[in-house]
Parts: C-alpha cells; sequence; structure tokens
C-alpha cells in the first residue's frame, strides 16, 4: 500500500498478490479489510531529549572518500569515463530507537520543497527529503529535471544570492549538470515524438544547500508507462556514471560500501500508468536504534577531493540533525 499527495491532493495505492483461484469477491474482500485498518492519528513528536547520547561513526574515515574522489579524477583525466557519483555513509547509534513516522513529521515540515517519504520493509524504514525527480508521467507527457552541482546556503541573503552565482558561473558544475541532461534526452529521444531541454541550468534552494537544475520535457511517441519509463532513465549519471555500464563495476570498487537503498528509484503508479518517481537522496535507513545515513557527489575532471568530502558533508546535514539529537 502507498499513500502519496500532492499539490494538496492525496491518492492511496493497494496493491494484491493474487493466486490462479482468487475471485473478484476474494479480491474486494482483501482490499476492503486492508483499507478498514487504516486510522488517520497525527504524526508524533520528535523527543528533543532523550535519556543518554547518540553516538555517529563513520565506517570509513574521510580520508577514504577523498582518496576515491582522487582515484575517479585520474581515470577521468584518462579518458576512462566523464563523470561518477560517490557516496560515502555515517552510522547514528540512538539511545532509544529511531521513530520513523517522527522523523517523516520533521522531514515534512523542514523540506516542503523535496520528496519526502518513508518505506517500509519488515523492521527496516526508509525515510528520506529529497530534491530530486527522476520521472513524472501524466498521459503522453513526460517530464524530469537534470540536478547536478552542488553549492552550500547560508543564512546571510546577500551571500546566498553570492554562493548561487558562483555555482551558476562554476565550469566544473556546469560540466557535471551538463553531462546528466545529455544521457537523459538521449534516452528519451528514441521512444517521444520530440524532447527538450532548457539551454541553461537554474539555481534551485533547498533548506540548506542549493542544486543546478536543467527541466527537461518529452512528448511520448507511444503510452510508456511511468515504471518503464523510471527503468529506462535509472541510475542517471547523477548517481551513477556515463558512461552507465561502468557504474556497476567501478562505483562499489571506489566507494567500498554497500548503497542498499540509496540512489534508488521510489514513487507511484496508477492503473493508467501515469506515475512520479523520485531519486532517493539525502536519506537514512532506520533500523531499531541505528540509523545508516548516505550522501554522494558528482565526480568529473575538474572535482576536488576536500571540497567534494565537504559537499557530502553539507548533504549529511539534512538527516543529521534530525536523526542524532
Amino acid at each position: 500500500m502507498s499513500i502519496a499527495r500532492r499539490a494538496g491532493r492525496a491518492a492511496l495505492t493497494l496493491n494484491l498478490e493474487t493466486a490462479p483461484d482468487d475471485t473478484l469477491e476474494d479480491l474486494h474482500g482483501r482490499a476492503s479489510s486492508r483499507l478498514s485498518e487504516l486510522r488517520a492519528p497525527s504524526l508524533p513528536l520528535l523527543d528533543p531529549a532523550p535519556t543518554g547520547g547518540y553516538a555517529v561513526v563513520s565506517p570509513m574515515p574521510p580520508s577514504h572518500y577523498e582518496e576515491a574522489v582522487a582515484s575517479a579524477v585520474k581515470r577521468i583525466r584518462a579518458g576512462e569515463l566523464e563523470k561518477i557519483v560517490l557516496a560515502r555513509d555515517v552510522e547514528v547509534r540512538a539511545p532509544v530507537e529511531h521513530d520513523p513516522a517522527a522523523v517523516l513529521g520533521v522531514l515534512r515540515e523542514a523540506f516542503a520543497t523535496s520528496y519526502v517519504f518513508a518505506v517500509g520493509r519488515g523492521d527496516a524504514t526508509f525515510v528520506a527529503a529529497t530534491p530530486e525527480l527522476l520521472i513524472r508521467r501524466e498521459g503522453h507527457r513526460a517530464s524530469t529535471v537534470a540536478l547536478a552541482g552542488s553549492i552550500r546556503r547560508s543564512a546571510d541573503p546577500a551571500v546566498d544570492d553570492h554562493l548561487s552565482e558562483q555555482l551558476l558561473q562554476s565550469d566544473k558544475n556546469r560540466e557535471e549538470n551538463a553531462i546528466v541532461a545529455r544521457r537523459i534526452a538521449r534516452r528519451l529521444t528514441p521512444h517521444s515524438v520530440w524532447v527538450t531541454a532548457a539551454p541553461d541550468p537554474v539555481v534551485v534552494r533547498v533548506a540548506n544547500i542549493q542544486h543546478l537544475a536543467r527541466p527537461i520535457r518529452a512528448q511520448l511517441a507511444s503510452p510508456i508507462d511511468a515504471i518503464e519509463l523510471a527503468g529506462l532513465l535509472h541510475p542517471t549519471p547523477a548517481v551513477g556514471a556515463e558512461p552507465g555500464h561502468l557504474a556497476e563495476r567501478l562505483i562499489p570498487a571506489l566507494e567500498g560500501l554497500d548503497r542498499g537503498w540509496y540512489a534508488g528509484a521510489v514513487g507511484w503508479t496508477d492503473a493508467t500508468g501515469d506515475g512520479e518517481f523520485c531519486v532517493a537522496l539525502r536519506c537514512a535507513l532506520l533500523r531499531g536504534h541505528v540509523a545508516h545515513l548516505y550522501a554522494g557527489g558528482g565526480i568529473v575532471r575538474d572535482s576536488e577531493p576536500a571540497a567534494e568530502l565537504a559537499e557530502t558533508e553539507v548533504k549529511l546535514q539534512v538527516m543529521l540533525p534530525v536523526l542524532a539529537g
């Protein structure tokens, strides 16, 4: 079961596993029973001062990430690839079990312009406040955004504007964004009447970071459903590599971690094939007292290891204040 809310409207999708001998009445009864279990309580509040202390632990030292970036830059300058995204993770060990519903409530308030979600499986819950749209399909129209290139924000409006302009004028960040936009357009073109991408990126701002964003739209030649479109595009170079076939081998070798659900596609689709999927960034996997947080950055030929490490620290600040007290 999934519940999605957008622009003041909410949609509930209920999926049923069927057997060959199921009747329509059986399925209707199971669906009605499941729906009757739904309740509408308020989200719980996050405990601001639990008894005990928090521990923030990095399985790999920060120097490991810098070494991985340096290695990737060498490969890029040698012509092996154009871009690769490398991630790192940290663990937050809490004195009490993390409360997914309370975390979701805080993220919804703090990141109103992001895609905020919680997905549960077994004893684990994956939560995020991600700014990145993977694909949206509405009839024969498809839309997405090439989101790549980042810089921090400032509480001083003048400094914030200066950082925004610095991001817009950065050759390194513009190259990173253009690589993503070209791949997306290339993947959509064989399935579309036309594809159009903004000639230049714009800056989008979320609570603690700014990104370069380039809107992309397409008129589909046939009604490809949202799930198929997501599979067609994912992973984009915003989370993978260019060329893409290197990602599966090279990213795990350089990162030295299991990404799990990080950078996956999360979303919904309806019976007509319309739907919307985002990319799971600014996220954490909650399991009992332990939360695994992930953040990454796009590496191109002019990337500097220390600057890329600093960018991951900014991105981790979406979840750390919520989960580490």
